[in-house]
């Protein structure tokens, strides 16, 4: 395990929240082929193993959920 890594239980539960999410944001771009949403589906399921406070999980997926959207109104 890394150093300063901590099972710390509210932040295994709060990780369930961004890759539901990115789990719904995946199927869709799957099934619309649409690569903003596809990509970010992913990287939204993967990010919280590599998160461990609660300050870096919400700005890295506020960062990711913005990437996204920024791409759809470009029209990608």
């Amino acid at each position: 395990m890394p150093p300063g890594f901590d099972f710390d239980p509210t932040v295994l539960i709060v990780s369930l929240i961004p890759s539901g999410i990115g789990f719904v944001l995946f199927t869709y771009g799957k099934k619309m082929h649409r690569m903003p949403q596809l990509i970010g589906g992913i990287a939204l399921m993967v990010y919280p193993y590599f998160t461990t406070t609660m300050a870096s999980m919400t700005s890295v997926g506020v960062l990711i959920c913005a990437a996204v959207w920024f791409l759809v109104k470009l029209d990608y």
